[in-house]
């Protein structure tokens, strides 16, 4: 944290996830008070996750071509306009409904204030593909030794803003859902000067021109497909799968499971996922540069998987709050160190000109996992009960600890090769005088 520029993400990065975590609980409480059903509500949550399925991948590549910080300027503006219009839903929906009436289309004012909830998360999720893009930034500046350290204190600013974010916007919810929406929209404003003013580009020009021209610059399936072929990326991306699958069905759920099992109101949850964020802060903060100091990540990666399909099916026959925050304490542990541990070791997989666009495929990886767990929890919490997503959940870890156990530790893959002459050669054919 001594270099300015890990501050200045640090501070980005936070009120980001702070502008993000102000709305997250609120979200099904806004969309169900204009008439949205759960299953609308479970498809408004997942439109987020499948937007950023396609932008967070094309936006990690475009960095790698033009620079990181004119990338996170288009993300977080992108965002700011996202919240602004999840903020004046009601009057733009009203506005829309009113004229397409006069077209001589009949479209109910609630369903069109539901439409634009669906368009600001949409387009929210094309550009905030920002994380991964610091995190590429981070990658830049950092080496292999000191990568998890730095990561960690990105995963501690994540994991501030979610323990600010839901007890503010659980206060603020009381005055009615589109200030909560307002305050996030003022965080981004935040964020986003905070990249214009006071954060430098971590590429310099003659690398930006290297990696323009390097092999795999653009986002394909092709390259998706290609990036699950690469031995020592393929392992780590279905762990972010499985384990984004299971951590997402019990995240996006969480609201609605909180409401059903202990009648909890959107003020007490979002007390309850700032309790979750302390957890990961105190992990981020301090606990990952400990424990990858003195254990390997890919030994630290199978045991956090243990823990956590653990406290996943804990959770889901907790009997009371106090159990409930009994389990959430490992849950919580584990799913903080988790992240940073695969994003360090992904970014430890490749070469550099490819850290920004694996890290931004990683993120797509993840984002598809935010497309199927909000239905799919949604349809087991609503036909089998509350304990029916915990339960999916830790099945999946139990599928994802022995593969990952023999691809990471039993039989792991050879360490990245140096790039041979002839190869550094048409790299640098590629490159422009």
């Amino acid at each position: 944290m001594r270099d300015p520029r890990l501050r200045t993400l640090f501070i980005i990065v936070f009120v980001d996830l702070l502008g993000f975590s102000l709305i997250l609980p609120l979200l099904p409480f806004y969309a169900s008070a204009y008439g949205a059903t759960p299953t609308v509500v479970g498809l408004l949550v997942a439109s987020y996750a499948a937007a950023q399925l396609v932008g967070a991948p094309l936006l990690g590549r475009l960095s790698d071509r033009f620079g990181r910080r004119p990338v996170l300027l288009v993300s977080v503006f992108g965002t700011l306009i996202g919240f602004l219009l999840l903020a004046l839903a009601a009057p733009i929906g009203t506005a829309l409904a009113s004229l397409l009436s006069r077209l001589g289309l009949t479209v109910a004012v609630e369903a069109a204030i539901v439409a634009v909830l669906f368009f600001s998360r949409i387009l929210d999720g094309l550009t905030g593909g920002n994380i991964s893009v610091a995190q590429a930034y981070i990658a830049d500046i950092t080496d292999n030794q000191g990568r998890a350290r730095a990561l960690g204190f990105l995963g501690a600013a994540f994991g501030l803003g979610f323990i600010i974010g839901p007890a503010i916007g659980g206060t603020l919810s009381v005055y009615g859902y589109a200030v909560p929406a307002f305050a996030a929209a003022t965080m981004s404003l935040i964020a986003l000067l905070s990249i214009y003013f006071a954060l430098p580009e971590s590429l310099p020009a003659e690398e930006r021109a290297t990696r323009a021209q390097a092999p795999r610059s653009a986002f394909t399936v092709a390259a998706l497909t290609e990036a699950f072929r690469l031995p020592r990326v393929s392992p780590l991306l279905v762990t972010r799968f499985l384990f984004g699958l299971s951590f997402a069905m019990m995240q996006t759920v969480f609201p609605l499971y909180a409401q059903l099992r202990f009648d909890l109101n959107a003020q007490a949850t979002g007390y309850i996922l700032t309790y979750i964020g302390v957890i990961i802060v105190l992990v981020q903060a301090g606990g990952i540069g400990a424990m990858t100091a003195r254990w390997r990540e890919s030994r630290l990666v199978v045991f956090m998987i243990g823990l956590f399909g653990l406290s996943v099916l804990a959770w889901a026959f907790v009997p009371s709050i106090g159990w409930l925050l009994l389990a959430l304490l490992p849950l919580a542990l584990a799913g903080g160190s988790l992240n940073t541990l695969v994003n360090s070791m992904l970014s430890k997989s490749v070469y550099p000109e490819e850290i920004g666009g694996i890290l931004g495929i990683s993120t797509s990886v993840e984002s598809l996992t935010r497309v199927i767990a909000p239905i799919l929890g949604g349809y087991l919490l609503g036909s089998r009960g509350a304990a029916a997503p915990g339960v999916a959940s830790a099945l999946l870890v139990a599928l994802l600890f022995p593969y990952a156990y023999f691809r990471l530790i039993a039989r792991p893959a050879p360490p990245l090769a140096e790039r041979t002459p002839q190869e550094a050669s048409e790299l640098a054919q590629h490159t422009p005088a």
